[in-house]
């Protein structure tokens, strides 16, 4: 049987919810966006849990292979404590929430500290479950390893009577694979961009430095294409990631036939504060290098509100922005990509629905919806076997 491999991102709002879907039938969530108010039919965002569900029950499922939360921003876990089993307390289990069997964070999810007024929010919760599995060993894999996560870990082992590495296999460096998945096996093969451990070196921890960056790599019949998963990274992670990864010569893992842009379109994942500009932001340069890896017939996704060409966008102080939208539109003509798409535009912003790509031997195709219902392709051309 032909490989098929599924990208599928969901209109959440200004927020991320992307799931991966191998042929195999395995399936990797990043990040997960539930408000309150899409549950009510009148929203336009849609009711993750019940889709989720849904989609999960159809295939007699109760988990998901990985859940990778990039950071602890609400707009990245919103709604997770309550939708998934967590491990580290039995007051979160059962009742028909969905188990995550490996858990990947970023090391800065270990480290963040809350004070005793925000201890019920999501993120501190997330930071006990990450904890448990990290001094349990097992079901959950760790990104980078700076001294502040060594500090706390190895007492910990100590008193249980383990050696100060006995959990060294669960940390991922920058610049690697993950463990657990293959082309040959799998059909793909996440290498992990960032973060670096300086992101977590210097006492104040801002989660947008620190956030998970991959690019993914997805064999389909002996040809390759590649998904950058970039979080919420700004304009300076991005330079980090184009010169280290040069650096290693690794550039191909700049490439990209689709790309989950960062910050919902926010202008300051392309460059600094203040820098918007009038009609378009300019990228940094290594920004720029990274815009023109597009291969031909490349897609771009902003998970975000519309984004819209009317004058007072030209104003708007909080992303997304049309500047932004404005640029990554030239420079995907410039490499000759296929099209800039918005979660909440797709199939219109009244009722937008999940945008998805499959993955096959023949590209990386659009099923563009018409409508409730009806479907339309969109596809792109094979660059390369191997």
């Amino acid at each position: 049987m032909a490989d098929k491999h599924q990208v599928i991102f969901y209109p959440v709002g200004n927020g991320d919810t992307t799931q991966i879907i191998l042929s195999a039938g395995r399936r990797v969530l990043f990040d997960f966006r539930h408000t309150g108010k899409a549950e009510d039919t009148d929203t336009p965002e849609i009711d993750l849990k019940a889709r989720l569900k849904e989609d999960l029950q159809k295939i007699d499922r109760d988990y998901f292979d990985v859940v990778a939360f990039t950071h602890a921003d609400l707009d990245h876990i919103q709604g997770s404590t309550d939708f998934f089993e967590l491990q580290h307390a039995k007051r979160y289990h059962g009742e028909g929430r969905i188990k995550i069997r490996e858990l990947w964070v970023p090391a800065a999810m270990l480290l963040e500290e809350a004070d005793k007024d925000h201890q019920g929010e999501e993120y501190v919760l997330l930071r006990q479950e990450a904890r448990h599995r990290l001094l349990e060993g097992k079901d959950i894999l760790v990104f980078s390893k700076p001294q502040g996560v060594a500090d706390w870990l190895e007492p910990l082992l100590k008193a249980r009577g383990e050696a100060a590495t006995a959990r060294d296999h669960l940390f991922i460096d920058a610049g690697t694979l993950v463990p657990g998945f293959t082309l040959a096996e799998d059909g793909v093969e996440f290498f992990c961009h960032s973060p670096f451990i300086k992101h977590c070196e210097n006492g104040d921890i801002i989660r947008n430095q620190a956030s998970l960056i991959f690019n993914v790599r997805f064999r389909a019949d002996g040809m390759h294409y590649d998904y950058l998963e970039v979080g919420d990274a700004t304009w300076e992670e991005i330079e980090d990631v184009v010169s280290t990864t040069r650096f290693h010569k690794n550039d191909d893992r700049l490439a990209w036939n689709l790309f989950n842009i960062p910050h919902h379109c926010s202008y300051r994942a392309l460059n600094e504060d203040g820098q918007k500009g009038e009609r378009e932001t300019e990228p940094k340069p290594l920004v720029k290098h990274l815009l023109l890896q597009g291969k031909p017939d490349a897609y771009i996704v902003s998970c975000s509100k519309p984004v819209t060409d009317m004058k007072e966008s030209y104003e708007q102080i909080q992303p997304p922005h049309i500047q932004a939208r404005n640029t990554y539109e030239r420079y995907l003509k410039e490499v000759r990509g296929r099209k800039f798409l918005v979660t909440m535009e797709e199939p219109n912003a009244n009722k937008p629905e999940p945008i998805t790509f499959e993955v096959t031997f023949a590209g990386v195709t659009w099923k563009r919806s018409t409508s409730v219902g009806a479907t339309a392709v969109a596809s792109s051309s094979p660059p390369r076997a191997g």
